[in-house]
């Protein structure tokens, strides 16, 4: 499984890199705030929506602390996409939310 530290998503944000940002956390966490321009798929809802995500892209998957985001990293792989967990979630977020 392909991991990236959160201060690199955030530095690459900044550097004005769009990044596809997949944020599988419930909707009541999300209400707290997410990644700005995150995509909000609650896991529960991964096999279902799947066919919204384009297997050409990267997507960066993130929850509250790595667990659940990296469950979801592991089910698309298996299904070719390509995904990477954002290591600690947004309990290591230090960047924006909206």
């Amino acid at each position: 499984m392909k991991t990236i530290d959160p201060q690199e998503v955030q530095a690459r944000l900044e550097a004005g890199e769009k990044l596809s940002i997949i944020d599988v956390r419930e909707s009541e966490e999300v209400a707290e705030g997410k990644i700005p321009e995150a995509m909000h798929i609650p896991l529960g809802l991964v096999e279902f929506r799947m066919n919204e995500l384009d297997k050409n892209k990267e997507y960066f998957i993130v929850c509250h602390a790595g667990g659940r985001s990296a469950r979801a990293v592991q089910f698309l792989e298996s299904y070719g996409y390509d995904v990477t967990n954002i290591n600690g979630g947004m309990l290591a977020w230090e960047g924006e939310t909206e």
